[in-house]
């Protein structure tokens, strides 16, 4: 039986890519990003390329001011930390949520799987299914508006996986620890741990890369894990 595939438009098709390129750290920065380039690169009408361009800066992808060549969007200490406090609130909640039903997410267990798989290899392999794990827990509530905020905040949370991962500011072994430590508190039923320990897990990935990107970092980027990592 042949595989559904789902018909894109053209816009979407060179902002599917122009995303890509950025998620993967092929375009950062420091490239400009004119419609003219963009339009000869995709061999599409310069409107196109302005309204890719255009869904990119709502995703948050791309920054571009009044009459400016739009560019990838670096954020600076305090944007990393709104962007994690962001994600926090709404995925602290949704632990407490399934905790109380014991529901553990099949898609986030697969996601975890996932990352084992590719713990050994390079570590912007683990973005792909450390996003899908979180994105699964929210999902799994099964509330669509829940669902929809949280994707408005996805592009800005990817952007800074990405950059935790390219300068490996996190080990995969602690990850996929944390992450299954969570599934298992879920699963007991007990949300107040589960968020606590997405709070330590979210906490130590934020101030590392505020620090990183030349902030202060706060005393979450070097507390220990109260788990033991994998080996």
């Amino acid at each position: 039986m042949a595989s559904r595939v789902q018909a894109v438009s053209i816009v979407d098709a060179v902002a599917n890519d122009l995303r890509s390129r950025i998620l993967r750290g092929e375009l950062t920065a420091a490239s400009a990003l004119t419609e003219t380039d963009i339009a000869a690169a995709y061999d599409v009408a310069r409107p196109t390329a302005k309204t890719a361009i255009e869904k990119l800066v709502v995703e948050g992808l791309l920054a571009r001011g009044p009459h400016k060549t739009a560019r990838v969007t670096e954020f600076g200490p305090e944007a990393v930390r709104d962007i994690y406090l962001a994600r926090a609130y709404l995925e602290s909640e949704v632990l407490r949520r399934l905790a109380r039903s014991r529901t553990v997410p099949d898609g986030a267990v697969r996601a975890n799987l996932d990352i084992a798989a590719v713990a050994n290899g390079s570590t912007m392999d683990v973005v792909e299914p450390d996003m899908r794990f979180h994105t699964s827990l929210i999902d799994a509530v099964g509330n669509e508006r829940i669902s929809r905020m949280y994707r408005s905040l996805v592009g800005e949370v990817r952007l800074c996986m990405t950059r935790v991962q390219s300068l490996e500011l996190l080990d995969t072994a602690l990850i996929l620890a944390e992450h299954q430590r969570i599934l298992d508190l879920i699963g007991d039923g007990d949300g107040t741990g589960a968020a606590h320990l997405l709070d330590e897990h979210l906490g130590r990935a934020r101030e590392r890369l505020v620090a990183a990107i030349g902030g202060e970092a706060g005393p979450e980027a070097d507390l220990p894990s109260a788990l033991t990592p994998l080996t």
